[in-house]
């Protein structure tokens, strides 16, 4: 009798410094995937560029043991070829085709949410969950999501974009004019907030793009806002919803690498205690900024709300924002009564439907 369940092949891993958030939220997943639903395939990509069907341990795989299960892991690739729509298995001397109704691309950060994969995927006419090859990159690419969000008028923080081959100190007279200090120091195609700092004079400003660029050939320099950090969650593909609007409360600072996922003081509040009136027009902008990149399935966008006035400021937009079991996106759809599982299923669905 043959096997009606969805063939679902998981990406995880991936070559970017996020490699390890990656890494945790394809363990969330797959332990929340239906599994009278779906037969699930794990592809994991380690930080050198190496693709392996993984068949172990699901557990094995957020402390990064996988790499080391040789008896359950086998090399493989996805062949850009249209017509064959497969991943290739290699057993030896021997070569397994599969087949997958969809991918899921668990990947976080350059590789995997910049559009490269998406573009593979495109090449191999395999459909696929989440935001398409454009989309992708503009989102990824926070210099680029700046000039889309501006031209689709949602109010941002002031910013400076540097680029290595810059003359430093032109541009630093420039941030200092433009920005002032306290201002915050971003590589532009990172997330999980690798490689960010905090600058409040020009010594720390140097020492923060000296870092940046350790990831980046672009840095992003924005202006300090003063205000409540606030998500939203978006779903849909050419009818997008938002969901709840959810606090970030960190005890540190600012909400860096580990505020999110190894600090456990940080407080999530959702809803966010802001004004009903401001979390409506959040939810009017996210979906905005969504549909301003060509946005399909999902997206985590970030804001701050100026404690003086309630202005708005938007952020930054993620294209595939974590899914660790403390990660926002989830919680937010929870909050309206979507639970992990269901949010899963509905993603499937959304990348099954997708139109070029």
């Amino acid at each position: 009798m043959p096997d009606k369940k969805l063939k679902v092949c998981v990406l995880f891993g991936g070559q970017s410094p996020e490699h390890e958030i990656s890494r945790k939220s394809v363990t969330s997943v797959i332990n929340n995937l239906n599994k009278d639903k779906y037969k699930i395939y794990s592809i994991g990509i380690t930080k050198k560029g190496e693709w392996f069907l993984y068949t172990g341990k699901t557990d094995n795989i957020e402390d990064g043991k996988w790499e080391k299960d040789f008896k359950h892991k086998k090399s493989a690739i996805i062949s850009p070829d249209a017509k064959q729509k497969c991943i290739i298995v290699f057993d030896g001397d021997k070569v397994k085709k599969i087949k997958p109704d969809i991918v899921f691309p668990v990947l976080h950060g350059a590789y995997g949410e910049d559009g490269t994969i998406q573009g593979l995927l495109e090449l191999a006419g395999i459909k696929y969950v989440g935001m398409g090859v454009l989309a992708s990159a503009n989102g990824m690419d926070k210099a680029y999501g700046k000039i889309v969000f501006a031209n689709a008028g949602i109010p941002q923080a002031d910013w400076v974009v540097i680029r290595s081959t810059d003359c430093r100190s032109e541009k630093i007279a420039e941030i200092e004019k433009k920005l002032d200090y306290p201002c915050f120091v971003k590589p532009c195609n990172t997330g999980s907030s690798v490689g960010v700092g905090k600058a409040h004079d020009r010594i720390e400003l140097c020492e923060a793009l000296d870092n940046a660029f350790k990831f980046d050939r672009k840095v992003l320099v924005e202006e300090n806002i003063d205000g409540h950090e606030v998500e939203c969650a978006v779903l849909g593909n050419e009818d997008p919803k938002a969901a709840e609007v959810g606090e970030i409360v960190p005890t540190v600072e600012f909400y860096d690498y580990d505020a999110k996922y190894n600090d456990d003081s940080t407080q999530l509040h959702i809803p966010a205690d802001i004004d009903e009136n401001v979390k409506k027009k959040i939810r009017e902008y996210s979906v905005r900024a969504f549909r301003a990149i060509d946005g399909m399935g999902l997206s985590r966008v970030d804001f701050f709300v100026r404690y003086k006035d309630n202005s708005i400021v938007l952020n930054e937009i993620n294209t595939m924002p974590g899914f660790t079991n403390i990660s926002m996106y989830p919680k937010l759809w929870d909050k309206v009564g979507i639970g992990y599982s269901e949010l899963l299923d509905r993603l499937i669905k959304l990348g099954l439907k997708r139109v070029k």
